[in-house]
C-alpha cells in the first residue's frame, strides 16, 4: 500500500469527523509554499517568474505553523520553489512533524544528499522527489543535464537511511507512454514507496505554452500510460478513483478547497493553480468569502476547462472512495441483520 496505514487511518477519521459535523467544504491537504525561489527553471513551471524582490521573500516557521494549525488539514505538502533553499526548512519540517501532520517535503533533490542530515526518518515525513520521466525527458523538462542522475543518487541515499520516499511527475503533451512505463519500472526497482502523476496545468507564466494537455488528450494518454499498471505492479500514491478519473472512467467535479495553498501572499484564491480572486489573509476568509461556484469544470471558467490536476480532483476522489467504503460497510452490516 503506497499510503501508510497510519496516514490512511488518520485521514479517514478526519473525513468522518467533518461528515459528522455536516461540513460541506473542508480541506484535506495544506499546500504550503514557504518561498517561490528555485534552483531550476522548469519549462512548465508557473511559480518562479516573479520579480526578484518577491523571490527573495520567505515565510517564517511561525507563519507556517499558524497557517497549518488554522487550516486543520491532516496532511501538509511543503512545496515552492525549492523548499530545501529555505534557511529554516529544518525547523519548519520538525515543527510540522511534532504537530503530528503528515508532511510531504517536495524537492528536485539537487540539494537533498547534503541536506538529509537536517531530517530524521519518521512515519510523518515523506520526501517527495520531482521526476518527470526517464533521464533524457526529465533533464529536458528542467532544462539542465544531470538532474535526473542527481535525484536518483539522492533517492538511493535517502532510502538507505530509512526515509519514506515518493516521486511526483508532471505529464505533458506528446510524452510517450512507453517511456513512462520504463520510468515507473525504474522507480519500482529503486524501492520508491509510491509515485504521484498528474497532467500539467497550463500556467500563464510558464515559459513553454504548447505542451499542456487538453482534457480529451489527458484521458487518451493516461489510458495508455496506466494500462499495464496491475501486471507490472506499479505503486501509486493516489486514490485508485483518481487514476480512474484520469483515464476517463469516472467523472468528477473539482474540489478547489480540498488542497488550499498558503504562500508569502496569504491564502491563494481559489486554488493552488491560479489566483483569480487574489489572496485571503486568513483561512476562514478564504473559505467564507470565495465564490466557489465560479470555479470548477461545470462553471465554464476557461482556466478550469482542461484541468485534471491532482490538487483539485484527488480530494473529490478520496471523498468518493470514503463514501463507497461506507456503503460497502452498510451493505455487509445489513446482510447479517
Amino acid at each position: 500500500m503506497a499510503i501508510p496505514m497510519t496516514q490512511a487511518a488518520a485521514v479517514g477519521k478526519y473525513i468522518m469527523t467533518q461528515k459528522l459535523k455536516r461540513r460541506k467544504r473542508y480541506p484535506l491537504v495544506t499546500m504550503l509554499e514557504p518561498l517561490f525561489r528555485c534552483n531550476l527553471e522548469c519549462i512548465g513551471c508557473g511559480k518562479i517568474q516573479y520579480p526578484e524582490e518577491i523571490l527573495k521573500q520567505s515565510l517564517s516557521p511561525e507563519k507556517c505553523f499558524a497557517a497549518v494549525e488554522e487550516c486543520g488539514a491532516p496532511v501538509v505538502t511543503v512545496a515552492g520553489g525549492e523548499p530545501l533553499i529555505h534557511p529554516q526548512i529544518k525547523e519548519i519540517v520538525e515543527g510540522l512533524v511534532d504537530r503530528k501532520k503528515f508532511v510531504y517535503l517536495c524537492t528536485n533533490a539537487l540539494l537533498l544528499r547534503r541536506k538529509l542530515d537536517l531530517f530524521a526518518p519518521s512515519d510523518y515525513l515523506t520526501l517527495s522527489i520531482h521526476l518527470d520521466g526517464v533521464q533524457k525527458h526529465h533533464d529536458h523538462c528542467v532544462q539542465r543535464e544531470g538532474v535526473y542522475d542527481t535525484a536518483v543518487a539522492a533517492i538511493k541515499e535517502a532510502k538507505s537511511r530509512g526515509f519514506r520516499v515518493t516521486t511526483n511527475s508532471t505529464i505533458f503533451l506528446d510524452h510517450p507512454a512507453e517511456d513512462l512505463h520504463r520510468f515507473f519500472d525504474d522507480m519500482m526497482k529503486l524501492g520508491i514507496d509510491g509515485m504521484m502523476i498528474s497532467p500539467g496545468y497550463s500556467y500563464e507564466r510558464a515559459p513553454v505554452q504548447d505542451k499542456f494537455l487538453k482534457r480529451n488528450q489527458t484521458k487518451e494518454l493516461f489510458r495508455k500510460v496506466l494500462e499495464p499498471a496491475a501486471q507490472r505492479k506499479w505503486t501509486f500514491n493516489h486514490s485508485p478513483f483518481y487514476l480512474d478519473f484520469l483515464k476517463g472512467e469516472r467523472d468528477y467535479e473539482c474540489t478547489p478547497w480540498g488542497n488550499p495553498n498558503y504562500t508569502i501572499f496569504g491564502w491563494q484564491r481559489p486554488c493552488y493553480l491560479f489566483n483569480e480572486g487574489g489572496y485571503a489573509e486568513t483561512f476562514k476568509e478564504l473559505m467564507e468569502t470565495t465564490d466557489w461556484d465560479k470555479f470548477g469544470t461545470k462553471s465554464g471558467h476557461r482556466k478550469c476547462r482542461d484541468c485534471m490536476v491532482h490538487c483539485g480532483y484527488e480530494p473529490t476522489a478520496v471523498e468518493d472512495s470514503m463514501a463507497s467504503a461506507k456503503n460497502i460497510f452498510r451493505s455487509i452490516t445489513a446482510a447479517f441483520q
